[in-house]
């Protein structure tokens, strides 16, 4: 008898999961410790070479969580012309921005916390 039990199902949907509430915050972060403007593709480069790969693949859910900061007024962008393509747009932190992440990153630390030391009693 096979069992309908699927381990690798169960990993991409808590990944799944667990990714769609945190992209916002590393995004805000990534754009807090630019010392430029960057535009998608950057943005990328920057959470795969700063997350070890974990957000890795994930170029093109990147673009409707910026213009979501943006509408929020998380973000500013501008657009800029391109030497080697179509035009590209830079994104950049607001102050609003950056009050929002201080709270959100208060809020996954004390979370992970939390969560830490369920997974992992007398450790924290």
């Amino acid at each position: 008898m096979t069992s309908s039990f699927d381990l690798e199902a169960h990993v991409r949907k808590f990944q799944k999961e667990l990714a769609s509430g945190t992209v916002s915050l590393t995004l805000l972060a990534v754009l807090a410790h630019a010392p430029e403007p960057l535009y998608g593709y950057q943005i990328a480069k920057q959470l795969e070479q700063q997350a070890g790969g974990v957000l890795a693949g994930k170029q093109s859910a990147l673009y409707p969580v910026l213009r979501n900061l943006e509408t929020a007024g998380l973000l500013s962008s501008m657009i800029e012309p391109s030497q080697s393509g179509p035009p590209r747009r830079y994104y950049t932190i607001t102050n609003d921005g950056r009050t929002v992440l201080e709270h959100w990153s208060q809020t996954w630390f004390a979370t992970r916390n939390s969560i830490d030391a369920v997974l992992e009693p007398g450790l924290s």
